[in-house]
């Protein structure tokens, strides 16, 4: 709480201020830390692995093994999400499993599967991109400023 908003409160809205911090437990910083990127790191070595595979036994290219690799990561992630292992994962790592296809792919699976006793459409269609709509609306609108950047850029001669 900043000092101006802890200034204005009264003196036992204050004293509870007061009392609930000393009662608050220590996050292990460190500790969580380390685990979001043992897990992070894992899922994008995990990735790695997968884009090495695609191009050493399918023949693809450094730039056309990504697709397939990503594919792959949110099959995976959709599945161990429709199992209950990704969220066990969350729990576990925190931050770390927020590696964003993964994570993305875990939100959208969540809320589907949350919401499917509500039927297809007004349940898991109408619901799933609750959480994941802002991200892919700020991802399109972002895309769309720098193309037309670039296109600007590009007519007047830069780049």
């Amino acid at each position: 709480m900043s000092r101006q908003k802890y200034k204005k409160l009264t003196p036992t809205q204050q004293q509870y201020q007061i009392f609930a911090k000393d009662r608050e437990p220590k996050r292990p910083a460190l500790k969580n830390c380390v685990r979001a990127f043992l897990v992070g790191g894992t899922i994008c070595t995990i990735g790695q692995a997968l884009q090495m595979m695609y191009i050493k036994y399918f023949n693809f290219t450094e730039t056309t093994a990504g697709n397939p690799t990503v594919a792959t990561l949110i099959i995976i992630s959709v599945l161990l999400t429709s199992l209950g292992v990704y969220d066990h994962m969350a729990q576990w790592a925190g931050a770390g499993t927020a590696v964003p296809v993964t994570g993305f792919a875990n939100t959208v699976t969540s809320a589907a599967i949350e919401h499917r006793s509500e039927g297809f459409v007004l349940g898991v269609g109408g619901n799933m991109f609750k959480i994941a709509g802002p991200v892919i609306t700020y991802g399109v609108v972002s895309a769309f400023i720098v193309a037309l950047i670039k296109i600007i850029i590009k007519e007047l001669g830069g780049i």
